[in-house]
């Protein structure tokens, strides 16, 4: 017990109608801060977002996505949040929104390896 830290996740949602608050699981994001860490890992399934939703611009949706990545990347690339703490970089990519990609409330967990949980997080949410 030991070697295990804390680190917070969410899932990440596309909502492709924010008024209907419907939406489909496309990813997960995991920190913590022990660690030093901060992950991101989605797949935009087409056959199921269209099958979901009709008319919804995949291609837009991955660049959005793409952005996330660079912020949990850090760095320019990521834009000034990009080059803010961890922390702040996960609070501002997990904060409330009504737009067409928005995560779920933020749950914590302890582990040995962010990133192994990472993986298993996407496979249980996107499986």
């Amino acid at each position: 017990m030991q070697d295990k830290v804390t680190y917070e996740y969410a899932v990440i949602r596309l909502v492709p109608s924010v008024e209907k608050e419907e939406f489909i699981n496309v990813g997960v994001i995991v920190f913590s801060k022990r660690k030093k860490y901060l992950g991101i890992k989605y797949h935009l399934d087409k056959n199921r977002i269209e099958s979901f939703s009709k008319g919804i611009d995949i291609g837009l949706v991955h660049h959005y996505l793409k952005a996330w990545e660079q912020v949990c990347i850090g760095g320019k690339t990521g834009g000034p949040i990009g080059l803010m703490e961890l922390p702040y970089r996960f609070r501002w990519l997990t904060a409330y929104r009504s737009t067409i990609i928005q995560s779920s409330r933020v749950h914590p967990g302890l582990c040995n390896d962010p990133q192994k949980v990472l993986e298993e997080l996407f496979d249980l949410y996107m499986g």
